[in-house]
């Protein structure tokens, strides 16, 4: 799978907002077949900050996912609210989902 971090630092006025302006981006990157997770958390020490994690099920659904319709819209409409470019880590992962943190296992 492509799994990809990415911390987006909103401006302080629009922060509280942010899930609603990339509300629509959210939901359809979610219906896209090949993306297996699309989830926003909150910085607890910088609450201007938003962290994505993301994946997609191949290098195709990665593809595809950039070329949509909903990609480019947000290009062009994201930008605006955010007080620098985000920062990202992206790579490949030879696994299809989450593993278990064996370290905290709860019994």
């Amino acid at each position: 799978m492509i799994f990809i971090t990415a911390k987006f630092r909103v401006k302080p006025e629009h922060a509280d907002r942010w899930p609603e302006i990339s509300k629509a981006f959210t939901h359809a990157t979610r219906r896209e077949p090949g993306c297996l997770w699309f989830d926003w958390s909150r910085s607890l020490e910088n609450p201007n900050e938003y962290v994505l994690v993301e994946a997609f099920r191949d290098g195709d659904a990665g593809a595809a996912h950039v070329n949509s319709e909903h990609f480019k819209a947000a290009q062009q409409t994201l930008p605006p609210y955010l007080a620098e470019t985000p920062r990202v880590i992206n790579t490949t992962v030879d696994q299809e989902d989450w593993s278990e943190l064996g370290e905290m296992a709860v019994k």
